[in-house]
């Protein structure tokens, strides 16, 4: 059996069907981020040192009873991609014969690149926080802006399904930003504008969720040079 050690999961939705689209899954939130985004609604997983964990063995046969019932696994969190064991984790899903789906804010590329060469990944979703010039106020801490650029990169290049999606902030995201994440990005891929929900336990204060209105105004300056994106 492959060495799990290290990956630690703080949280197991048993079923979404919103999490992994067209798939009847469960979604593993594991803890700790990189990023610091100050409309983060899962405070709680970005800063956990040593909450309540789920044992992996509790997990596998979690999945090994729906065997037949569920069709993937959502890893989210949290960033995944900072787990030690990540790699063996998604193995031992698959080993299952359920897909998965990642969930990143892309800022290792190379153990997205790992997850991708060895076929272990069926979607990725990553999060595009903000245009270049401005991604270190929406990410809330300094950010290693080629390691993302790499990631959407890979992904742009690739053959696996994929998914970018900005949750858009009024005190953080204009209509320019749209535009230069456009140029950017610029493409038929899809790319969902999330509207923010304030959850009661940001990282952050002073943010605040666009009206209707505003965000299809944003919207539409994405879909300038991104003509398949959409609201979500």
């Amino acid at each position: 059996m492959e060495d799990t050690a290290g990956f630690t999961v703080y949280g197991l939705q048993k079923l979404t069907l919103l999490d992994y689209p067209g798939k009847v899954a469960c979604t593993v939130f594991t803890g700790g981020c990189n990023f610091r985004c100050p409309f983060c609604h899962n405070a709680d997983l970005v800063l956990t040192a040593d909450g309540a964990r789920i044992p992996l063995e509790e997990v596998f046969a979690f999945l090994a009873k729906r065997t037949g019932v569920l069709d993937g696994v959502c890893i989210t969190g949290g960033e995944p991609t900072l787990q030690p064991g990540l790699l063996a984790f998604v193995r031992r899903v698959r080993a299952l014969g359920l897909s998965v789906k990642l969930d990143t804010n892309g800022a290792a590329p190379a153990v997205l690149r790992r997850l991708l060469d060895e076929g272990l990944l069926d979607a990725v979703a990553m999060d595009i926080k903000n245009d270049r010039e401005h991604y270190a106020a929406a990410a809330g801490v300094a950010v290693d802006i080629s390691a993302v650029e790499r990631s959407a990169a890979m992904l742009l290049e690739g053959s696996v399904p994929f998914e970018f999606r900005t949750t858009v902030v009024r005190e953080l995201h204009t209509v320019e930003n749209m535009r230069a994440i456009g140029r950017w990005l610029q493409g038929n891929e899809p790319y969902f504008l999330q509207t923010f929900v304030d959850s009661g336990r940001l990282l952050g204060s002073g943010m605040s969720a666009c009206t209707p209105q505003e965000m299809q105004t944003l919207l539409e300056a994405l879909r300038a040079f991104v003509p398949g994106a959409a609201l979500r």
